[in-house]
């Protein structure tokens, strides 16, 4: 009898150890608001919802080259003679407000998305308006992958150029190293072609540039071969990171992709690491399959917020799924083409902010102990800091990475206030 009592006892442990995050999870979803609030009329944003800003007009731009052409010069040439100021959006992931203007032209640029590869060459010449997922699809069908992305997939290419944004490709520098040339209207309406050698002042100003000097029109950007890769995993110190990276990914050639993560839940603070790589293997890569739902992941994800439960949770389970993953075969193309719906918040009374610190190996285990009790203290509401590797960039005018760093990327969820627009 005592026996079965043990066994009754152990199963509803089982039982209530289950419940718990599943509440948890339910509860997340159940305290969403899915319905956004719509931007009034003569308004944008950007992608932190905290920059909505009064502009004269908002434009789409066609698909068609020669279309875009005619129409973006009468643009210009109607923004000169009423003396107003046009900003270039894509899918309005830049966060700041520092790319719209009040009371400018909106150029909303994703129609523009036309694709063509050279597959001698490896390069392929993209609109600026695709999304890096349109461009992942379409070179799946080659064999084909982007050769430097940014972490998700759903950013547009011209807003990645504009930004010059990283990814999390082993030891490389951000997105210019992988552009060969693009096309550049100015502002008189002359379309330009800038290149290493051809217009190389306007080249290594435009990357990195918001869009200051001209409108990005077609980009061409090598691109490399979509193989197999195995996910591996290591559990360490942060102390221990750079020299686990040098010995694991720097030192390992077949190694393609590779980010970290540091532990945030109040218990352990910072003083746990995951090391994530991707090996190369000799078998095929798989197809890009269809879109895959990743709702249960979001929920663990947006569970985090304001809860050191969840926080610990997401640990556990990302931790656990790691072990459970390790050495799974994925194609490069399927890594790459993650959504930012894989974090979005539905909770529209706050809002998740980005902030990015690029760190010499040199001081990486310093500025860990230096943040660590800033962030401690803080009444903002960390969520994630993953780390990427970053190569230095020798192309951008306004270079970030002047020298190898590490990328500390830390999300944050904000509370925000409701503005009301008449």
């Amino acid at each position: 009898m005592k026996k079965k009592y043990f066994w009754i006892i152990g199963i509803l442990i089982v039982i209530i150890l289950l419940s718990v995050p599943t509440f948890h999870i339910l509860k997340t979803k159940w305290n969403e608001d899915s319905i956004l609030d719509s931007l009034p009329k003569g308004y944008i944003d950007d992608a932190s919802q905290l920059n909505l800003t009064k502009v004269d007009t908002i434009i789409q731009v066609p698909n068609d080259k020669k279309e875009i052409e005619t129409q973006l010069k009468s643009i210009l040439q109607y923004a000169k003679e009423n003396d107003l100021k046009i900003s270039i959006a894509g899918a309005r992931h830049s966060m700041g407000g520092h790319t719209i203007y009040p009371d400018g032209i909106v150029l909303t640029m994703l129609p523009y998305k036309q694709m063509e590869l050279d597959t001698i060459n490896n390069i392929l010449t993209i609109g600026s308006g695709a999304l890096w997922e349109d461009a992942l699809k379409y070179l799946d069908q080659y064999g084909r992958s982007v050769a430097i992305m940014q972490a998700f997939s759903s950013f547009s290419v011209g807003g990645s150029i504009s930004v010059n944004g990283h990814g999390w490709q082993k030891d490389s520098p951000p997105i210019s190293a992988s552009v060969i040339s693009f096309t550049l209207m100015t502002e008189n309406g002359e379309i330009v072609h800038c290149s290493r050698e051809e217009n190389q002042e306007l080249f290594n100003l435009a990357i990195g540039g918001y869009g200051l000097f001209g409108i990005i029109l077609n980009v061409r950007l090598k691109v490399v071969e979509n193989i197999a890769l195995q996910f591996k995993h290591i559990r360490l110190s942060p102390k221990k990171y750079v020299s686990y990276y040098k010995k694991h990914v720097s030192d390992n050639p077949n190694v393609n992709l590779v980010f970290g993560r540091l532990r945030i839940s109040d218990k352990h603070f910072l003083e746990e690491a995951t090391l994530n790589f991707f090996e190369k293997v000799g078998t095929p890569a798989p197809n890009l399959q269809n879109e895959k739902s990743t709702e249960a992941q979001r929920l663990v994800f947006r569970g985090s917020v304001n809860s050191e439960y969840g926080k610990r949770l997401r640990w556990d389970l990302e931790t656990g799924m790691n072990k459970v993953s390790k050495n799974e075969i994925y194609s490069r193309n399927e890594l790459l083409n993650d959504h930012v719906s894989l974090i979005e918040n539905k909770d529209h009374s706050s809002t998740d902010l980005l902030q990015e610190y690029f760190i010499p190996e040199r001081r990486f285990n310093q500025y860990i102990d230096d943040i660590k009790p800033i962030l401690r203290h803080s009444k903002i509401d960390l969520l994630n800091i993953t780390i990427r590797g970053v190569h230095q960039d020798n192309d951008s005018y306004l270079a970030y990475a002047r020298e190898n760093v590490f990328g500390f990327v830390l999300l944050f969820n904000q509370k925000k206030k409701r503005m009301n627009k008449s």
